[in-house]
């Protein structure tokens, strides 16, 4: 009954999961449908590439004034904004579709505008779990999250695929419809944030985060091993499609492959409470680092569909539980007034490099081809694990601070109470 507590009892949370859910689901569908949608078009693997670079970029970019925003204004609206400009600009593809003026630089421009919105959507939705969720349950409602994600991971890749081949365009249109959805949800919310403490400096600059985090020396090693992880999953998502695609493997195949790293995080969602009890995040993050060095190299050496599906369920496995020990330390350790550009710091950490993963896979791919491919994102994993996850291991805290240390909790002013999307994309976010 615990565990299902936050989903039961707060009814803003329920809203906004479900609508979160759904929204990744549709952004599912259309990250395996994009890069099928540009070699439909005629382009090559470095086009496919660039497109999913520049929606990363963006968000990259924008990060920083996106945190300082979700501070200092209303993070609902912020929400609910950028909601509908996504669901205008993912709608804009089927819009085209049906005039016959479809075309490359339109996915670029769609890529970039949808990055944007996304930039100031993350933020904000993460600060909010601070304001609707009580710290007792803030484990379980980022549990929650990594479960809808995994959720939409399992069934996103497959269903996308599979509607690309019913209609290139109709992933598309799906993807906007959900975030309609959400949008309407958002907009049924009740609980606002609490006032601003009085008294005392505040910090307005854009990299207060970022200055918080240079004094957390255990969470910036968990950060940036999570960025190479996020830059090899990044890059192998584009290579994937790309090699099966060349290698004649249909749409649908594709996407019970790409799929098949939703039952790794869903099976990892489920073992996630064992797991971190078990394994300290040193010991988590080593293991990690070395299933991924180990089946990134085994991908080197095979592009047979049976032998990808299962191989991205043992990599995936691991990632929710050290998604949610991540999560919870930032979220319970951040300054309650820092707490959006904190999120915007850790994103920018952890997804900086992944913004060139696409490219730079497609870049690889046709200038060194495939099996070195692999091979350097291989030996990349095998380096950050050393850099960066074994000092963990040696010491580290990342654990939720004390209760007497943690922030206030918000106070909501319905009846009702609320919450939020959990922790920012961590990977791949």
């Amino acid at each position: 009954m615990a565990e299902a507590g936050v989903l039961r009892s707060n009814r803003d949370f329920r809203r906004f999961w479900i609508g979160s859910a759904l929204s990744t689901l549709g952004s599912q569908m259309s990250l395996i449908a994009f890069p099928l949608l540009v070699l439909s078009l005629g382009g090559g693997a470095a086009q496919a590439g660039l497109v999913a670079t520049c929606s990363l970029v963006t968000r990259m970019f924008f990060r920083l004034p996106a945190g300082q925003l979700a501070d200092r204004a209303d993070r609902r609206k912020l929400m609910i904004g950028a909601d509908l400009v996504r669901l205008g600009t993912v709608a804009s593809i089927p819009v085209a579709a049906g005039l016959g003026h479809l075309a490359y630089p339109q996915l670029l421009a769609v890529a970039v505008v949808e990055g944007l919105a996304t930039a100031v959507f993350a933020p904000a939705s993460t600060t909010a779990v601070r304001d609707v969720v009580p710290d007792d349950q803030l484990h379980d409602a980022l549990a929650k999250d990594q479960a809808a994600m995994a959720a939409a991971s399992l069934v996103g890749p497959f269903l996308g695929g599979w509607l690309f081949t019913v209609d290139r365009i109709l992933p598309f249109a799906l993807d906007a419809a959900s975030y309609a959805v959400s949008a309407v949800l958002l907009l049924r919310m009740v609980t606002r944030p609490p006032a601003p403490a009085e008294g005392g400096t505040r910090d307005n600059r854009p990299t207060a985060g970022l200055r918080w985090l240079a004094g957390q020396p255990a969470l910036l090693r968990a950060l940036a091993f999570g960025a190479v992880l996020n830059l090899a999953g990044a890059s192998a998502e584009v290579a994937m499609v790309v090699t099966m695609r060349d290698t004649g493997t249909g749409g649908t195949s594709i996407g019970l492959v790409m799929a098949c790293a939703g039952v790794g995080a869903a099976l990892g969602s489920l073992a996630a409470p064992r797991v971190i009890k078990l394994l300290t995040p040193g010991r988590l993050f080593l293991v990690i680092g070395v299933v991924w060095s180990a089946g990134l190299a085994v991908f080197a050496g095979t592009q047979q569909p049976w032998v990808l599906g299962p191989l991205l369920v043992l990599l995936i496995l691991l990632t929710p539980p050290a998604g949610i020990v991540v999560g919870q330390a930032l979220l319970s350790r951040s300054p309650r007034e820092l707490l959006g550009r904190v999120s915007t710091a850790s994103d920018l950490v952890i997804a900086g490099l992944a913004s060139l993963g696409p490219m730079l896979a497609g870049a690889a791919l046709e200038g060194f081809g495939i099996p070195p491919t692999w091979l350097l994102l291989s030996a990349l994993v095998a380096a950050a694990t050393v850099v960066a996850a074994l000092p963990l291991l040696r010491g580290g805290d990342l654990g939720p601070v004390p209760k007497a240390a943690e922030p206030a909790a918000a106070e909501p002013v319905a009846a009702e109470p609320r919450a939020a999307e959990p922790a920012a994309e961590p990977a791949a976010a």
